[in-house]
Parts: structure tokens; sequence; C-alpha cells
């Protein structure tokens, strides 16, 4: 990998651009300790405390799409210098948040629920962040050659990625085939992963981003994930102390997010 210089309205050094995201790091792992202790008041956890409340469909939109206007802000002045192993490793952060704004929203049977506009808010932050970190490294930094795909680091990690979008997609139908049109209540899932972890969800999507950090090999890819972790290991375990509470006949040996573990 070499560095390669892009136009950008923003101009950093690579020794600023470290700094900005070490400290991204650290106020990932306040945050880690923050949610082990409050629940993001989203989905089930959804309370009237945290103010007024929008659509959930539009406020996933709204919170997601943020991250691939920026990333692309500050890529596409760099687009005739990236290689072919840049743009598959931005392909493939695309095409999740492509599902996660175009897809998912509209897939998911939530009719009448809202999420706070805060939580909205803050996750459009989140997304600002990572859509620069990612966008800002590719744009002027990295440039990949032909021998990375390869690399046994591309191979893991890409095979990784794979298994966790596809154990994600898995996770995310059952859980809405749980719910016929127009029905909102909650019931045990108990398909495939659901018979070891109460969010196979969140683990094939942490899988996900573990695959995304090792291929890329670089510091924004291995920052989002660990923010990745710190957001979904504390909503695992507060969904799971959740299903515990409501279901008396929830299964006891079932885990969180990691099967036997946690």
């Amino acid at each position: 990998m070499t560095i390669l210089s892009a136009s950008s309205a923003l101009s950093l050094s690579y020794d600023t651009y470290q700094v900005i995201l070490y400290s991204w790091i650290t106020l990932a792992v306040v945050i880690f300790f923050v949610l082990l202790r409050i629940t993001a008041p989203y989905g089930r956890h959804t309370t009237s405390k945290w103010g007024p409340g929008i659509s959930n469909r539009l406020a996933w939109v709204l919170m997601e799409a943020p991250v691939l206007i920026v990333l692309f802000y500050f890529v596409l002045p760099a687009k005739d210098q990236l290689s072919l192993v840049s743009w598959l490793m931005l392909g493939m952060f695309c095409f999740h948040y492509f599902n996660r704004i175009f897809i998912f929203p509209f897939r998911i049977r939530t009719r009448g629920k809202t999420m706070p506009v805060l939580i909205v808010l803050s996750a459009i932050f989140f997304n600002l962040m990572n859509g620069f970190s990612l966008g800002y490294y590719f744009g002027n930094f990295a440039n990949y050659t032909s021998e990375w795909l390869t690399d046994p680091r591309f191979i893991i990690g890409a095979a990784l990625f794979i298994l966790g979008m596809v154990i994600n997609w898995r996770a995310d139908s059952d859980l809405i085939s749980l719910r016929k049109p127009g029905e909102t209540h909650y019931v045990i899932p108990n398909s495939n992963l659901f018979r070891w972890v109460s969010c196979p969800n969140l683990l094939g999507e942490l899988i996900e981003w573990l695959g995304f950090a090792i291929l890329c090999w670089n510091l924004p890819a291995f920052t989002f994930f660990i923010w990745t972790a710190a957001n979904l290991i504390p909503r695992a375990m507060s969904h799971h102390q959740w299903y515990t509470q409501k279901f008396a006949d929830y299964p006891a040996d079932r885990k969180a997010i990691i099967p036997l573990l946690l």
C-alpha cells in the first residue's frame, strides 16, 4: 500500500488524521461502558422519556444514508487513482449500506412504531464520522495493488465478511417472518442461530465488520469494527435481558450474542 494524493476540500496530514481516529476509538470505549448501564431507547426499548419520535422506517433511512454521502464526497475526487482492490472494498461497504437504506427499512413490520429523534441524530453523527474516516483514507492515503487480493488477510477477511452478512440477513428474515402483516407483538424466535444466541443478527454484523477490518487492514476499518462492537455487544445484552424478563420460558442456556460465551 502506498500513499496517494487527491484533491479535497479538507486537507489533513496522516498524523492529524490518525489523532482524530485514535480519539474516536477512545470515545468508543467510553460509549461501550455507558451503554452497559444505559439501554439505548429504540426498538423494543423505545420510551417517550427520550423526547419526540419519528417513523421507524424513516429513521433508518435518515440514520444510514449519511455514511454513503460523506464517503463518496471524499472518494470521488480520487476516483481515477483508486485501484480495483480499493473499489472492491468500497463496494462491499456500500453493499451492506444499500441494504440498510433501501431494503431493510421497508421489509420490517413496524407499522406505527417510532424512534426518538435524539437517537436518530446521534446515529447520523456516528455515520458522518464513519463516512469521513473511511472516505478520507481511501480518497487520500491508501492505494492497494492487485497482489492484495491473494494476501491471506484479504481472503480470510472477505470470507468472514460474507459469512457475517449471510448470518445477519438470515436472522433479519427470521425476525421479520415471526410477525404477520399488521402484527406488532413479540414472540420467542427459535430458528437457526436463535437456538444459540438471542441476537444472531447482531452477531452476523459483528463478524461482517471484523472481516472488513481484516480484509482492509487499515486504521479506519478497525476503528469502525471497534465502534460496531461498542454498540452491538451492549445492545445484544439488553435484548437478551429483555427476553428473559418478558418470557418466563425463555431458554436458560441461550446466550446474548456469542454462542456458549456471552
